[in-house]
């Protein structure tokens, strides 16, 4: 089979499993699992998970200087951006969470402006305006949709600022990824998390009691350590090696459509009016964000 077509299949395997996982996660909390504890357990599973992986691969040393770097990136990318993301998804809805999240290229194009002084066109620099203008009307819009979801506005705010967390974590990144394996990088930077994360959800990570949990919370806990932390990220890798990142990153915007199809069947979310035009806003935003214009020279 081709190599291409394989890769293209998984881009849309990690795809379905993020937009699946909006509506999947926000079930088990908080009355199976708290967002820190979940989080927490997220961490220590992908250290053993990765940790385990690793040993199929070369070993590789980290430079002293680069020590600095992989901290910082470890604490927006699995400290920050994880206990933002799921606590926000336990105040909010599954639709909201899948949109917010389609503003990263946004964000990470807004962050490599500030400190890797990359250029922002005029035509970009719109894109920004409409996207955190739709991210901004779903965090001030309070949907009367209230099913286990005890502060919308509030949970939006949080969502939003995972995204700039996990943004920076991606521009932090940038650099160490061409000197070292992706797997190398893992490898150090989940444990790290978990000594990060320690605080925030060892009471209750403790307090689950797993042997009254229900088959329903089970696999679902499941899918969002199997699944989501460590499938989805592998499948995304391989497709890596035989896409360019444009082809995934344009198949990230399908996501929003599988988590709204899912949340709105199972009964978990719906959509209406203000959150339709959100939505057009944040993808109207990306869409010039990441538009390649030809022989553009005005820029901000």
């Amino acid at each position: 089979m081709d190599k291409r077509f394989l890769a293209l299949l998984a881009a849309i395997g990690a795809t379905t499993i993020y937009g699946l996982n909006h509506t999947i996660m926000k079930v088990i909390m908080p009355d199976y699992i708290g967002p820190y504890g979940l989080v927490l357990l997220r961490v220590i599973t992908a250290s053993v998970l990765f940790g385990g992986l690793s040993l199929f691969y070369p070993s590789e040393k980290i430079e002293r200087q680069d020590y600095l770097r992989i901290f910082a990136a470890t604490a927006f990318g699995m400290c920050l951006n994880m206990v933002f993301f799921i606590r926000g998804l336990s105040l909010s809805t599954p639709i909201n969470s899948s949109v917010i999240i389609t503003i990263m290229p946004i964000i990470v194009m807004l962050l490599s402006w500030l400190f890797l002084k990359e250029k922002i066109t005029s035509l970009k620099f719109m894109g920004i305006i409409l996207g955190f203008g739709g991210a901004l009307t779903l965090v001030l819009y309070g949907s009367a949709f209230t099913k286990n979801a005890p502060n919308i506005p509030l949970g939006n705010a949080m969502m939003l600022i995972n995204a700039f967390s996990y943004g920076a974590y991606l521009v932090i990144m940038k650099p160490i990824t061409k000197k070292y394996q992706v797997i190398t990088l893992m490898k150090w930077m989940f444990p790290l998390g978990v000594l990060m994360n320690l605080p925030f959800g060892t009471k209750e990570l403790l307090t689950v009691d797993w042997q009254l949990l229900p088959w329903d919370a089970l696999w679902r806990i499941g899918f969002v350590l199997l699944f989501t932390t460590f499938f989805a990220y592998l499948l995304n890798m391989y497709a890596l090696r035989e896409v360019p990142p444009t082809t995934i990153g344009v198949l990230t915007y399908v996501q929003p459509i599988i988590a709204i199809v899912y949340a709105t069947f199972t009964g978990n979310d719906q959509m209406d009016l203000i959150k339709s035009f959100a939505t057009l806003l944040v993808f109207a935003g990306v869409y010039l964000v990441t538009k390649r214009v030809r022989n553009s020279v005005d820029s901000v």
